[in-house]
């Protein structure tokens, strides 16, 4: 994919000084959600998973590996069918060789407990084999309860959150093409099919709760969720940063292995121009454990091309 990464160098976050003791202080609190949160980001937009470690912690245990070794992350949804599912999980694109396989694990031991409902997430498994689940994994688009009677039942591990559905509702009605068993109803995003890089990709991070903020920061993780508007929108741009340091003076990096292109632009995207090498978010949500506070015209300037590193310079609250 060529996304043109020399315009964002790498980005950790935290924010620093007042920042940091602002928060500290806060009496602002969010609550806690029962299971352990993932938070998708796509070509279309970002959704938010709850994980059911409960009622399937096997299955849980798996997917978070995959997760935690960013093995989600640039993968393109294979697998689209119109009211039904939306899948993914299985596979990247590299120019000049085409699909490449993510490497999976173990299969596991099936799980099935909970139904097939739209808003459910699942795992992929082989026809006729209960305990073949590996690392493919599905949302459910409708009631899908044929489901819980093949092949012993597809493992539901977890639910999207809030509006998130509206998200997989927007991916259902891109058009598709079929490019054989690794791109068998891949969607795309252009009006006419052009290359894989017009394939809907995702990434897929542990975040500390759930949020539909667009601009997203948790200083226990140092982990910074945006989407970047460039140069006025002659590229749209979601991706990740992480603290590089904290004190004196924050300076993130950007994760350029998360950057995705995104299709649309969107009111309180974050931009970033060339002119000034500066990164504005609008908005910025902060967290630190249950605190939640908010933070507006966010700047940070690029301070070392070479290294991708930002530096914040101002904010306000």
């Amino acid at each position: 994919m060529t996304l043109k990464f020399r315009l964002f160098p790498s980005f950790r976050t935290r924010l620093s000084g007042l920042l940091l003791l602002t928060l500290l202080f806060s009496e602002t609190s969010t609550s806690a959600q029962a299971g352990i949160i993932v938070r998708v980001s796509t070509s279309v937009g970002d959704y938010s998973i709850e994980l059911l470690d409960e009622e399937a912690p096997i299955t849980v245990q798996n997917f978070l590996g995959y997760v935690n070794s960013d093995a989600y992350n640039g993968t393109y949804l294979h697998r689209v069918v119109t009211d039904f599912v939306v899948q993914g999980g299985g596979y990247r694109f590299q120019p000049f060789v085409g699909p490449i396989d993510v490497v999976a694990g173990p299969s596991i031991v099936n799980e099935f407990g909970a139904s097939n409902l739209r808003g459910t997430v699942a795992m992929a498994k082989l026809e006729g084999l209960p305990d073949s689940a590996t690392h493919e994994w599905f949302v459910n688009l409708s009631d899908n309860i044929s489901l819980d009677t093949n092949s012993g039942g597809f493992t539901v591990f977890g639910r999207v959150l809030g509006n998130g559905m509206a998200v997989l509702d927007a991916i259902d009605d891109l058009p598709k093409i079929n490019l054989g068993v690794k791109a068998s109803d891949a969607p795309f995003l252009a009006a006419a099919y052009n290359d894989p890089r017009d394939f809907v990709y995702i990434n897929v991070e542990v975040v500390e709760r759930f949020s539909e903020s667009a601009h997203v920061y948790e200083t226990n993780s140092g982990l910074l969720i945006t989407s970047v508007s460039v140069n006025a929108d002659e590229e749209i741009l979601s991706l990740n940063f992480n603290t590089v340091t904290a004190t004196p003076t924050l300076q993130i990096q950007a994760n350029l292995n998360s950057v995705l292109r995104r299709r649309d632009s969107f009111v309180g995207i974050a931009s970033y121009s060339t002119t000034d090498d500066r990164l504005r978010i609008p908005v910025l949500e902060v967290t630190q454990g249950d605190e939640v506070l908010l933070f507006t015209n966010v700047v940070f300037l690029l301070t070392d091309a070479k290294s991708s590193i930002f530096t914040l310079e101002s904010y306000d609250q």
